[in-house]
């Protein structure tokens, strides 16, 4: 081989050296930037698990869940029926299984409104699990999160975000009911399982208007309460077969 061609060769056989010793430096970097984003802005915050010992009550022997009252992130204060609405659907889903134990909406919808954390629900309830949320309506659009907590471990089981059309609601509430049920390692027959589905109306300003007026009815003032009954009425002319307005 002619001097030329040779040095030729060996520059070209540098300049590869070269562009594979940049690819992986490059390789590197991008792996060092993404665990930096996901320590600092994306891995759930660490949890301060719970003490069995400081359960206020003894923890039951199959699984065991709170479920929180979902955040309304909408500007309107108005739409905090439909986030109620969404964990009460979630918690009626949940306690047609006998194999877990459901804490009820009274005592979970008593935090409604403070800044708790899952060790301190999980303590004062006596539970293992607690699903929190939030959604975010907008127009015909809404926004649900939802994340299942370890409370006993101190670690998040799943968290999911949904954004979907108002009318994939009762969707929505069967995913995460579901997601919750296998999560908890419980098995269910398919009969089982189409038990649970949400049932009620497929009517979504019926479902809308049934929410308001349970709302309403929880205000107790006497203008919230006739305004409920004229919700519920209005409910049960959209879908007469719905039951839910029936028991506002």
């Amino acid at each position: 081989m002619e001097p030329e061609q040779a040095g030729k060769v060996i520059g070209e056989k540098g300049l590869k050296r070269t562009q594979r010793r940049w690819a992986v430096a490059a390789a590197v970097v991008l792996v060092a930037g993404a665990l930096a984003l996901w320590n600092f802005y994306l891995r759930p915050l660490p949890i301060e698990p719970a003490s069995k010992e400081k359960m206020a009550f003894p923890l039951p022997e199959k699984p065991s869940i709170a479920v929180m009252p979902f955040l309304n992130m909408t500007a309107d204060p108005k739409q905090e029926f439909f986030a109620d609405g969404l964990s009460e659907g979630i918690i009626t889903a949940l306690a047609k299984i006998p194999q877990i134990f459901v804490i009820g909406r009274d005592s979970t919808f008593s935090y409604k409104g403070k800044a708790v954390k899952a060790k301190q629900v999980s303590e004062e309830l006596g539970v293992q699990y607690v699903l929190e949320g939030s959604v975010q309506k907008a127009g015909d659009k809404a926004r649900i999160t939802s994340q299942l907590i370890d409370a006993l471990k101190g670690y998040h089981l799943w968290a999911e975000r949904y954004d979907r059309e108002l009318k994939d609601v009762f969707a929505v509430q069967d995913e995460v009911t579901k997601k919750i049920i296998t999560a908890l390692d419980v098995k269910l027959t398919r009969g089982e399982w189409g038990h649970i589905a949400s049932k009620g109306t497929e009517n979504l300003d019926a479902y809308l208007k049934s929410q308001e007026a349970a709302s309403c009815a929880d205000q107790s003032t006497r203008e919230s309460l006739e305004r409920g009954r004229r919700l519920s009425e209005e409910a049960i002319a959209l879908d007469p077969k719905f039951p839910h307005p029936y028991h506002v």
